[in-house]
């Protein structure tokens, strides 16, 4: 029975809350803690979702089949702590303690661990396979018609609605007149 190790250095999350995504996948088949970790909302999901992904390509490289693996062992431990200070009233100032966490996974092939989830691999789509989505292109191509008689005599009233001394701003200005006095 083989043991496949990953570890993640310096992850930039606090160990604490790194440690409430990895005790929903511990014991786990790899198919179904892949599943949890993709439906968690929690921000270290992403990072060890991937921390995973890459303990399943080296058990591959092993010669391991990924279909029988299983969580074995995960634990978060604490890294380095960066000291930054925040200004406060009155000259103070309060310290701030950005935590560190360094993540270790160990897998184990086990036959009788078989995962509900197939382990998914993301599909690539080649350049010359991609369709070119150009919506201004479509515009360009349309033609624009030319003005008939009927558009001509719509234009034409308001012709002479300006010509009489009405002009485009009257409708503003009546707007402003009906306001509510102060």
């Amino acid at each position: 029975m083989a043991e496949i190790t990953a570890k993640l250095k310096r992850l930039d999350i606090a160990p604490r809350k790194t440690r409430a995504v990895i005790r929903v996948i511990a014991g786990l088949p790899v198919g179904d803690a892949e599943a949890q970790l993709l439906f968690r909302k929690e921000r270290a999901a992403r990072p060890i979702l991937k921390l995973l992904k890459s303990a399943v390509a080296n058990a591959k490289n092993k010669g391991v089949s990924a279909g029988n693996l299983y969580v074995k062992a995960i634990w978060a431990d604490e890294g380095p702590v960066m000291k930054r200070w925040l200004p406060r009233a009155r000259g103070m100032a309060t310290p701030l303690h950005k935590k560190l966490s360094h993540v270790t996974i160990v897998l184990a092939e086990d036959a009788s661990k078989k995962s509900r989830f197939a382990i998914s691999e993301p599909v690539k789509a080649k350049k010359s396979e991609k369709k070119p989505a150009k919506k201004k292109a479509v515009k360009s191509e349309k033609k624009e018609e030319p003005k008939t008689e009927k558009k001509v005599a719509k234009e034409k009233p308001s012709e002479k609605s300006e010509k009489a001394g009405a002009s485009k701003t009257d409708g503003s200005i009546k707007r402003m007149f009906r306001r509510k006095s102060i």
